[in-house]
């Protein structure tokens, strides 16, 4: 009889090794060829395509993947052909088409299914009493056991039923310990929980919509709570709830129904009840700061033989604990396999061990010493727990190495782990002696090496060549490794910045003065043939007063650029010049010069807009204070017993900055920006100018390449100004022919800028 041959990836069931035995047996006593009847191809239960092959009896098959990784070739020995098609051409899901043959190979006959397959995809067989299932599913081209393949049937199922939700509201409330965020959804859908960073934490969920009504940022930090704001966004098809707290809180997530409960408290002020159980019952399970939750509703139960029963879960954890080869035993962290149900009576262990790495999808290998039988009942406890549980009842270990597991008793690993530990000492003391020569570029090899020196074994040495700044390390191999690759993570560029400050100052100016005179004589009097014609007075004279040397006349006169008497009765001139204002004389007298009128009108309106750019910038390293400076000395003078002395005062435009480039490439910095200079409009009674300072000082965090308002002062001046003559000028209308009206506005604005760059980002940073 022609030996019995399977290629698949995971180990058999013994309820396929009994009917591959049976199948043998039944072939060999067969005297007739097994008759093929039928070849279908539907699309089945996975989508993916499904073939059915009728045959008369149990068939007795072997199957592999041709090395192209695009055919499967499925052989039934001792059978022929008999009324099945020889080609199925039109392809389902991932099969392209079917071919079937009949050859003789060994004396009897083979019948010859070749599958091809448009994409890659794994592949299920079920064998039985008349009839060859072969389904396929997702995945690497590789054979899945029935098992398996109902399993991942299961788990799609689920999850589809599972991403049909949508978050319909979220809110915030503070109760007396605790700050709760609650997020109501209209079905079940998975999450989980992290710590983005220092202070901010964010619940991502999965496959599910939010409104755009939904997508904003609650700002409750006017609440008086530890939480500052809440904030939701969608991205792509999930949606993230960010918090933004107080770094000292920490926070637990659990479902209740179809809402999400988050839940943040700070460490020690809760008691244990108070955290991590729903109203339904479920645990959201913490692994260091990642909460994840798994849903294990609605999925079907899958029975095996020995009173075996196994409940898929609706998805695996997201969080792989990433660990080398370890003895089981010793206490360990969360565990994160899929979740299942065992009720086992007096099972033999090897069966066990073999299921759970069916399940796990783990090459399980038990030493020979291991036996005995196992009395369990689990119910959605993670695969990996169950196996723990397990070997720790009967008093076993396993190395774990990839997807590899080995099981054996505890007492031979912990020898095996002692005589590792051992050999590794011996190859220590006896690796030959290395010198290594190890140049740094930027920091300094003294503080080098007093960093890299705990990396050294006991046989190891290090020396400084403080000439060339190379360190010289002498020791194994393995250590020497370690402490090279430490110099060059610590022997980087400091980053540089390039700091700019702009000082911007806008002054305007704006003046008005409107001003009179007038006056003039009128003379009776014998002299000029117009007496009163009375006794007394028998002349009369009037002129006005109101005029001296400095009165300003220009106009008043044709033929004279001034007038010496004007006789002004209101002498209230503005402000006019060269350059500055107008003036218009008007004069009025009689034919013999007896009665003059003068009237001199001047007005004065000017208006100037003053903007003034300072740029200072320097390039300074990180954490080192620099400074620039530009400007004047202004000399004083100062009488004194020794005589006069001459001291200098500093008038400069200065930037003083001490930069500070954080782990993201934000800049901190102390700046101190100076803007000094002389004002010789306003001066000391010896003439000295006054100086005006204009002075910032501040602390600051920036983003690389941003700029900043560190700082402005905004001035405004203004002034109304009345002089008049009394009574007259509060005349209604004619009251302005006795006034002199002054306005004054002056405004004035300083803003100051910052803008910090890191030169050597790439090179310093990493990025």
């Amino acid at each position: 009889m022609r030996p019995v041959y399977t290629q698949m990836s995971r180990p058999i069931t013994p309820l396929v090794l009994a009917s591959l035995l049976f199948c043998a047996s039944f072939s060999a006593q067969a005297a007739e060829p097994l008759a093929v009847s039928d070849v279908r191809l539907v699309e089945g239960q996975t989508g993916l395509g499904t073939l059915t092959i009728e045959t008369s009896g149990l068939p007795n098959y072997a199957a592999r993947v041709d090395k192209a990784q695009k055919r499967l070739i499925v052989d039934i020995a001792g059978a022929a052909l008999k009324g099945a098609p020889a080609a199925l051409t039109e392809g389902v899901g991932v099969v392209a088409g079917v071919l079937s043959q009949t050859f003789r190979a060994d004396g009897q006959s083979t019948a010859r299914i070749t599958v091809t397959l448009q994409s890659e995809a794994s592949y299920s067989i079920q064998a039985g009493d008349g009839y060859l299932t072969i389904a396929f599913h997702e995945g690497p081209l590789e054979a899945l056991s029935p098992l398996t393949a109902k399993l991942e049937q299961a788990v799609k199922a689920t999850e589809k039923q599972v991403s049909a939700a949508s978050v319909t509201d979220v809110r915030y409330r503070k109760e007396a310990r605790i700050e709760v965020i609650e997020i109501d959804l209209d079905g079940r859908a998975s999450f989980r929980s992290e710590d983005a960073s220092k202070g901010r934490s964010r619940l991502i969920v999965r496959d599910v919509r939010v409104p755009s009504a939904l997508e904003r940022k609650l700002d409750v930090a006017t609440m008086g709570g530890d939480v500052a704001s809440v904030a939701t966004l969608a991205e792509g098809r999930d949606v993230i709830i960010e918090v933004e707290r107080d770094p000292r809180l920490s926070s637990s997530v659990e479902r209740r129904g179809n809402r999400l409960v988050w839940t943040f408290y700070e460490p020690g002020t809760l008691p244990s009840t108070m955290t991590g159980l729903g109203k339904d019952g479920q645990v959201a399970r913490k692994s260091r700061t990642i909460y994840v939750e798994d849903d294990t509703q609605g999925l079907p139960e899958i029975t095996t033989g020995q009173g075996l029963m196994l409940q898929a879960t609706a998805q695996e954890s997201e969080e792989v604990a990433a660990f080398g080869p370890a003895v089981l035993g010793q206490e360990r962290g969360g565990y994160t396999g899929r979740r299942i149900d065992l009720d086992l009576k007096d099972a033999d262990i090897h069966n066990v061990l073999r299921l759970i790495g069916d399940v796990s999808r783990r090459n399980i290998v038990v030493a020979d010493d291991v036996r005995g039988s196992v009395t369990i009942r689990l119910r959605n406890v993670p695969w990996d727990q169950a196996l723990a549980v397990i070997l720790q009842s009967k008093k076993l270990g396993m190395v774990e190495q990839g997807n590899m597991i080995r099981v054996a008793p505890l007492d031979q690993l912990q020898r095996e782990r002692e005589l590792e530990m051992e050999r590794r000492k011996i190859a220590v003391r006896l690796a030959p002696i290395e010198t290594r020569l190890i140049p740094v570029s930027y920091a300094g090899a003294p503080e080098l090496a007093d960093r890299v020196r705990v990396l050294l074994s006991t046989r190891g040495s290090i020396a400084i060549d403080e000439r060339t700044n190379t360190i010289i390390a002498r020791d194994v191999s393995a250590a020497l490794d370690q402490v090279e690759e430490l110099v060059r993570a610590l022997d980087t560029q400091t980053p540089q910045v390039l700091v700019e400050a702009r000082i911007v100052e806008a002054t305007s100016r704006y003046l008005k003065d409107v001003g009179i005179q007038w006056g003039g004589s009128g003379t009776m009097s014998p002299t000029t043939a117009n007496p009163t014609g009375l006794f007394f007075p028998n002349s009369i004279g009037v002129a006005g007063g109101a005029s001296d040397g400095q009165t300003p006349t220009q106009g008043l006169s044709p033929f004279a650029q001034t007038v010496a008497v004007p006789n002004f009765a209101v002498n209230m001139p503005a402000a006019v010049g060269t350059g500055q204002g107008g003036a218009l004389g008007l004069t009025f007298g009689s034919i013999d010069n007896n009665v003059n009128l003068n009237v001199r009108l001047s007005a004065a309106e000017s208006s100037g807009m003053l903007r003034i750019l300072s740029s200072p910038r320097i390039l300074t390293l990180d954490n080192l204070e620099a400074r620039i400076a530009q400007g004047t000395l202004i000399p004083f003078s100062q009488v004194s017993a020794q005589g006069v002395q001459t001291t200098f005062q500093e008038a400069k435009l200065q930037l003083l900055v001490k930069p500070h480039v954080t782990a993201d490439g934000s800049v901190q910095m102390h700046v101190k920006i100076n803007r000094d200079e002389p004002d010789f409009n306003q001066t000391s009674a010896r003439g000295d100018p006054t100086i005006l300072k204009r002075e910032a000082e501040t602390e600051l965090l920036v983003m690389d390449g941003h700029t900043a308002v560190i700082g402005g002062i905004f001035t405004r001046n203004t002034g109304r100004n009345l002089d008049q003559v009394p009574f007259f000028g509060d005349i209604p209308i004619l009251g302005v022919l006795f006034q002199r009206r002054r306005a004054t506005d002056t405004r004035g604005e300083l803003v100051i800028f910052i803008t910090p760059r890191i030169v050597n980002r790439a090179e310093a940073l990493g990025r």
